[in-house]
């Protein structure tokens, strides 16, 4: 019985798989989608950039032809000889590389910035990570240190001020 109920609940996730399609060279949408599975769709609205694992099956062909490809390779190369674990610990500094490639968020319709990320693990989940900065400490983060939009999509009763939600959302 207990085997039972670890096997059905263990690491188990409720949420959405969502697909982001691809801007293609001539800036029309492409058929190719970057698939992300998140616990909170609702958030969808705010993500103003994708974070992929330096080694997700789409880097190759997102990079291709791009004046970005040799800092996108080298920063793959430097990423991948880190241990999987400190990627994903909250401790370790958040880097990236912007590929020259955008995705479309399905939901509002706007073009945003495809980045290679150490903090995404290609065999976790779909090794890819829609940046959702006003709802995750780590993606505020990384656009604080990119320069990237952040959209507050449910904003908390009085607060006004996203940097003091951010706050409030890393001491939880």
């Amino acid at each position: 019985r207990v085997l039972s109920m670890q096997r059905n609940w263990i690491g188990k996730s409720i949420g959405a798989e969502i697909q982001f399609p691809l801007e293609g060279p001539d800036g029309k949408v492409d058929a190719e989608r970057i698939s992300v599975f998140t616990t909170r769709q609702d958030t969808v609205f705010g993500a103003t950039f994708m974070s992929l694992a330096p080694e997700h099956p789409l880097m190759e062909k997102l990079i291709e032809g791009k004046p970005e490809a040799a800092a996108v390779r080298e920063f793959a190369e430097k990423t991948r000889a880190m241990d999987k674990t400190l990627r994903g610990s909250d401790a370790m500094e958040k880097e990236g590389v912007f590929t020259g490639a955008y995705c479309i968020n399905p939901f509002t319709g706007k073009r945003i910035p495809i980045w290679a990320a150490n903090f995404v693990v290609a065999d976790y989940g779909t090794g890819a990570v829609m940046g959702v900065p006003s709802h995750d400490a780590r993606d505020f983060d990384f656009a604080a240190k990119y320069d990237l939009p952040v959209i507050m999509v449910i904003k908390p009763e009085g607060v006004d001020d996203i940097s003091a939600k951010m706050e409030a959302v890393s001491l939880e």
